[in-house]
């Protein structure tokens, strides 16, 4: 009989535990130690804090480990779970999949005990951490990829109780943007997971590019001012700012406001995040690459609306995704 997932201290013991999180081994490779650090300080909220869910997303696993410098003495109730590499196989080779399977680790939860890595992993996290917490944190970021704002992502769920928990959270982070993104329902996602639990998952992105130290300034204040607002921790909630804009705004992102290249070549952003665009505003610019006498082909709003993510150049294929944009969120 293969060896179940589980933690190697009981997550119930009052104080501050470290550890592992055990992922068996399987046919494609020998079992993953995953870090993990309890705080249990007795009765109150029950988080769970996870980064590295994508490799090539660094900011979260950052930030997490900075949470354990200095949350175990700043935490007056409740118990935090932090696991800040939850898919360590891609963060070492800072790859979105993981390389021993390929998978997507955010497209196979719940997971299977008996399936690849990568399914294993969240099946672990899923079977062993996720019943531990009422409140899930699940920090992930645009890698090099994608440009977009400091933000708390969420996507529509049937229950309006839960959702509006979940916008209310959200905004608690004071992120220069809190989102509620439609879109059709992919199988497998960790927040899936979690909703059909009744648990409040959010997904902080935390923009894109290089790792910067004034950016992951905003999102570890984001996260204390999360904590603050959950009642874990005491302290005064601090205003973030990003850019020009000087107050936390909440949008929405319908399916339509997703642009696709029309043909294939290098991506030129003509616009910046945030930016207010009217009905036909320029969003960006293709070149070909295969003729120097080809016109660029422009990419425009076609409603007005706001820029909330946007491709960081480089070269982009037919029907592929260059922008998003957004609008104030109808209550």
């Amino acid at each position: 009989m293969n060896e179940m997932p589980h933690v190697t201290f009981d997550l119930d013991t009052l104080g501050v535990s470290t550890g592992h999180l055990v992922v068996p081994k399987g046919v494609d490779c020998e079992a993953l130690l995953l870090p993990v650090i309890s705080i249990n300080k007795g009765v109150g909220p029950r988080l769970l804090i996870t980064g590295g869910n994508h490799g090539n997303e660094l900011e979260g696993p950052i930030v997490a480990r900075r949470l354990v410098d200095w949350l175990p003495e700043s935490q007056t109730c409740g118990r935090v779970i932090i696991a800040p590499e939850i898919n360590p196989l891609a963060v070492k080779a800072w790859t979105r999949t993981t390389p021993v399977d390929g998978k997507n680790l955010n497209r196979v939860f719940p997971g299977r005990a008996d399936g690849s890595v990568s399914e294993r992993i969240a099946d672990a996290v899923s079977r062993v951490l996720l019943p531990m917490a009422d409140t899930v944190f699940d920090l992930h970021s645009g890698s090099s990829t994608w440009d977009l704002p400091p933000s708390v992502i969420m996507h529509p769920v049937a229950d309006a109780d839960l959702m509006n928990k979940m916008i209310h959270m959200g905004e608690a982070f004071k992120l220069p943007v809190t989102l509620v993104w439609e879109h059709p329902d992919t199988a497998g996602m960790f927040d899936i997971v979690a909703h059909n639990q009744g648990k409040v998952l959010i997904c902080t992105e935390f923009g894109g590019g290089i790792v910067s130290a004034d950016a992951l300034a905003i999102y570890e204040d984001g996260v204390r001012n999360a904590l603050i607002a959950l009642g874990l921790i005491e302290g005064e909630v601090k205003p973030l700012t990003f850019g020009q804009q000087k107050s936390p705004q909440t949008f929405e992102t319908l399916s339509s406001d997703e642009l696709k290249s029309p043909v294939r070549g290098i991506f030129e952003p003509r616009c910046s995040l945030l930016d207010e665009v009217k009905q036909g505003g320029l969003i960006g610019v293709l070149h070909s690459m295969e003729s120097l006498t080809a016109q660029p082909v422009e990419i425009r709003a076609p409603t007005a609306s706001i820029v909330y993510t946007i491709r960081s150049g480089g070269y982009v294929d037919s029907n592929e995704s260059v922008a998003f944009l957004a609008r104030p969120l109808k209550v």
